[in-house]
């Protein structure tokens, strides 16, 4: 990283500590208490090692930023952003320290008042709560997302950017894997091809390659297995993993002829994916400022229920993605979010027909200020191909 990107990623966290600590005063809380995670790179820029030692940024209104972490990890956290810029102080532990009992010191430099509400990352481990509360038990546990919620689920433009070229990445990937041989190969080695392309397309990490074929493709997280693919039968491709950070997530429907005119998909499976392409449609047409999560849920629903096939798409619309393949806010019946200019998130219906054949079809959609902006750009048609 040059000197002048290190400062402007510098310049990013320190903007992102200050709105934390003003989501603090709003909601009258102690402090933000954040473990290993999304939310701790959110705010430092460090990706920390999910160790089993306590790494904790103890971040209160008033006082000293300050990330207490083990002895053996301060080097690398002191070279993350918030560290290197000064906006954090790194304080090492060693192996004999009780780094909760530093933590709760720390607090009471910062004057947070006995039985504040201290706000504690949502996937702490529970032998981390449990030995806060034995060194802290005046103080009242909360989650850090009534603060970082609101913050990590407005993208700003960096993000964005960032959200835009792991989708272009995951949609060549989708091109490469749609024009190769599929006839004969096991899901498994697709899946394997699929991370292999992944990383080799500038991802950081492959997360998953969902390549679920025939009747599997009914299963929407199947786990790709040593079935053969055969000629005549659909595939339903979910690829994904991280480039710089940020997550790409995709889904591509396949129909398998093998050369053969025969081989083609049948007027049933046109019609359901006929169904599911309508309905992601409409659902991405109908992003905008101030629309609800639950109502984009229904308009894709609707469309799908209408048809006949109601019972058969089963999950929530779509997720929020960011750091995280799985964040807020969540396009589902029982939200009360309201979509804000930033806001990151996929939109995939789909339908499952038990032990025949499933169709879904997925992008990553950012809520703009006139509209949608979609981030994914290879085609949502079915992909009918000699394999």
């Amino acid at each position: 990283m040059t000197s002048e990107a290190a400062a402007a990623r510098g310049a990013v966290v320190a903007r992102r500590l200050e709105r934390a600590r003003a989501g603090l005063r709003k909601h009258g809380a102690g402090a933000l208490l954040v473990g290993i995670g999304a939310d701790l790179e959110y705010l430092t820029g460090y990706a920390a090692h999910p160790l089993e030692r306590l790494t904790m940024l103890v971040l209160a209104p008033d006082g000293e930023p300050l990330l207490v972490t083990p002895t053996l990890e301060a080097m690398g956290a002191s070279l993350a952003p918030a560290m290197a810029i000064g906006a954090v102080r790194v304080l090492p532990w060693d192996e004999t320290d009780n780094p909760h009992r530093l933590v709760a010191q720390h607090l009471a430099k910062c004057s947070v008042p006995a039985g504040s509400r201290l706000l504690i990352s949502d996937r702490l481990w529970a032998m981390h709560v449990l030995a806060l509360r034995a060194v802290l038990p005046e103080m009242q546990l909360g989650l850090a997302s009534e603060v970082l919620r609101e913050l990590r689920m407005a993208k700003a433009e960096d993000e964005v950017a960032a959200l835009r070229a792991a989708a272009h990445a995951a949609d060549r990937v989708v091109a490469q894997i749609a024009g190769g041989r599929l006839v004969g190969r096991t899901e498994a080695d697709v899946s394997r091809e699929v991370r292999e392309r992944l990383l080799a397309e500038g991802h950081a990490t492959a997360e998953f390659g969902i390549v679920a074929a025939g009747a599997n493709s009914a299963s929407p997280h199947h786990a790709a297995s040593d079935r053969v693919i055969e000629a005549g039968e659909p595939i339903v491709l979910d690829i994904g993993g991280t480039l710089d950070g940020y997550c790409s997530d995709t889904t591509r429907t396949l129909w398998v002829t093998g050369g053969a005119p025969s081989k083609g998909p049948t007027s049933e499976f046109l019609e359901i994916f006929g169904l599911v392409r309508a309905a992601q449609a409409a659902a991405s047409e109908a992003v905008r400022p101030g629309a609800g999560c639950a109502e984009l849920d229904e308009v894709a629903r609707s469309i799908i229920r209408e048809g006949g096939y109601g019972d058969a798409f089963f999950h929530r619309l779509g997720h929020g993605i960011g750091l995280e393949g799985h964040e807020d806010p969540y396009l589902v019946a029982s939200s009360e979010d309201v979509l804000a200019p930033g806001y990151a998130f996929s939109i995939e219906p789909g339908i499952y027909l038990a032990g025949r054949y499933g169709v879904r079809i997925e992008d990553i959609v950012v809520c703009g200020e006139g509209g949608p902006d979609v981030l994914n750009v290879s085609s949502r048609d079915l992909w009918v191909v000699n394999g």
